[in-house]
């Protein structure tokens, strides 16, 4: 067979039906290179956590720079998801998952050959923006080819690929750290990059785009972006490099405060706003959003303070601290997969939903109570429990919004509560790290006042500029000062993410109960295009029943007897 042949025949094999339907083989292909960004993205950002106090130690960084390693990404992150989103229902949604693999990869190799914290962030900044990308587009397209009922049975590899990349990320970052050097950790991922780029090519077939001429927000693009930047750099200097009381921090809320507003008045009048405002009259969507920038807090805050916990409460290595953590993991590939496959038999995902935030709930306050001597146990426990929580949420707060929103916005409405869940993970880790910082250096400056005299000189030289230290390296006595703040302050940071998982309960339990529609994202588009004649006018009604926007639901109606009174399709 000539090598056109061959191609030939793959291209039919990978391809949708003649009706546009796919079967579960087809879907699993088409998934495939989804998973392996998704991978790619996760294990680029896991694999260093576990380093990474060892990489701001050898680097001479702060607990500020800590924080800042990895808020730049969360922030890059955040401020780019609603421009992916946007630019997913304007432009090929193929050809910009690739193009933001190609940019994550790029900065996370870049990131490798850092050599102070001020590079290190930079680069972090383009793994970012790239990871904005990956994180809205896998779910928009996910959504195009899999119906709202059906797509339970699929989280569950996605909340597979999210714990293999969670769980196994930190444990290769601290073979890698303890056998190669921290480097190597911002390399692994560039292989892997390689092989989704070629899959996506291969197995993802969506329908050619209509071509139209499109009108790009830059002016909104630049306001949110600049708002929501001044607000995340006031939250992680605040308590640091100045009083959260000062004229300062005045200035900045202030200056942020005025570009958002500007922001919301320019989205208004926008032909095509990066975030359509009036997506916000739904009430899922609204209430969606509430829920997820607390969600962002406990997945995000965890898994970055944990291992600070690990290493400098516990005296753990960088592989040692990966082995602990699984438990929080495990939970969220146990609770993701299992539910996610209940959801689509049943059809029912709200008590699931309300379950999840109280286990949020309930590992937030367990892990607010942790200490340096605190059992691993139980550690472990309060660990799995929270993991589950958000397992139980995470996925599906972005299935609750895809199922109520129009097809034309499924993009711009997935990135939308991405972007909240990328928010809030960033202003969490940013008011966490900054407390986090205030109150280890008041510890340790309780701490030392009992030492022997040689022991505060020590202090003095390795603790006095706030540099994170190496805690294998100091005297036993320092060592169980350094051990108890840590332990101590880790344990009353998590405190603060108490608030935010009574509010996201709150928020998930008022969610309307909408039945999960049972139709792709391209069957809606299809549906659409068939119910109009070419000029907007709807077309005569077929047998099929409508369904019909009223207020914030999704109603069944009969079908309608004239041409004007067909309602707008919805999944």
């Amino acid at each position: 067979m000539s090598r056109a042949s061959r191609r030939s025949t793959a291209s039919v094999r990978h391809a949708p039906n003649t009706d546009g339907s796919m079967s579960h083989r087809q879907v699993l292909e088409a998934l495939s290179g989804l998973l392996l960004g998704m991978f790619v993205s996760i294990l680029a950002g896991t694999v260093v956590a576990t380093s990474l106090p060892l990489i701001i130690s050898e680097l001479e960084g702060d607990q500020s720079a800590y924080t800042w390693v990895v808020t730049s990404t969360l922030l890059a992150t955040a401020v780019s998801t609603p421009i992916w989103g946007k630019f997913a229902d304007l432009f090929n949604r193929k050809l910009l998952i690739q193009l933001a693999l190609v940019v994550f990869v790029l900065g996370s190799a870049l990131a490798g050959f850092a050599q102070n914290t001020d590079t290190l962030i930079v680069f972090r900044i383009m793994q970012g923006l790239g990871g904005g990308g990956l994180a809205a587009l896998s779910q928009i397209i996910m959504a195009d080819i899999i119906s709202p009922r059906e797509r339970g049975r699929y989280a569950g590899l996605f909340g597979a690929v999210m714990a293999l990349g969670t769980i196994g990320g930190p444990l290769l970052g601290g073979v890698i750290t303890d056998a190669f050097g921290w480097r190597w950790n911002f390399f692994i991922a560039l292989p892997v990059a390689i092989v989704a780029i070629i899959l996506l090519q291969v197995t993802l077939h969506l329908p050619e785009r209509v071509k139209r001429v499109v009108s790009i927000d830059y002016l909104g693009i630049v306001l949110i972006s600049a708002g929501v930047s001044l607000l995340m750099v006031w939250v992680t200097l605040a308590g640091n490099s100045f009083e959260w009381a000062s004229l300062i921090s005045f200035v900045m809320v202030l200056g942020a405060a005025i570009l958002l507003l500007i922001a919301v008045i320019v989205e208004f009048k926008a032909k095509e706003p990066i975030i359509p405002l009036d997506l916000f009259k739904n009430r899922t969507v609204s209430l969606a959003v509430i829920a997820s920038l607390s969600v962002g807090v406990a997945m995000f805050g965890t898994s970055v303070f944990l291992s600070q916990y690990m290493q400098l409460a516990r005296g753990a290595t960088p592989t040692e601290s990966g082995l602990l953590t699984i438990p929080m993991m495990g939970g969220l590939l146990i609770s993701s997969t299992f539910f996610g496959n209940l959801i689509s038999r049943t059809g029912k995902w709200k008590s699931i939903m309300v379950s999840g935030s109280v286990l949020v709930l309930a590992g937030s306050l367990l892990l607010g109570s942790l200490r340096y001597d605190t059992s691993l146990v139980f550690v472990g426990i309060f660990m799995f429990i929270l993991g589950a929580g958000v397992g139980m949420l995470m996925q599906n707060l972005v299935l609750v919004v895809q199922n109520t929103v129009e097809v034309t916005h499924l993009g711009v409405a997935t990135s939308t509560v991405t972007f909240f869940r990328s928010l809030g993970g960033t202003i969490g880790v940013s008011i966490m790290g900054s407390v986090l910082g205030t109150l280890v250096a008041q510890y340790i400056r309780d701490g030392t006042t009992t030492l022997s005299a040689a022991n505060q000189v020590v202090a003095a030289e390795t603790l006095g500029d706030g540099i994170i230290p190496q805690v294998s390296l100091l005297p036993a006595a320092l060592r169980v000062v350094v051990e108890s703040a840590y332990g101590t302050g880790v344990g009353n940071v998590f405190l603060i993410t108490v608030p935010l998982a009574v509010i996201t309960l709150v928020t998930v339990a008022l969610l309307p109960n909408i039945p999960l529609g049972t139709m792709t994202g391209i069957d809606l588009k299809r549906k659409a295009a068939a119910q109009s004649d070419g000029t907007g006018q709807a077309l005569e009604p077929t047998t099929e029943q409508i369904l019909v926007d009223v207020s914030t639901a999704s109603v069944a109606l009969p079908p309608v007897t004239t041409e004007t009174g067909a309602g707008r399709i919805r999944s």
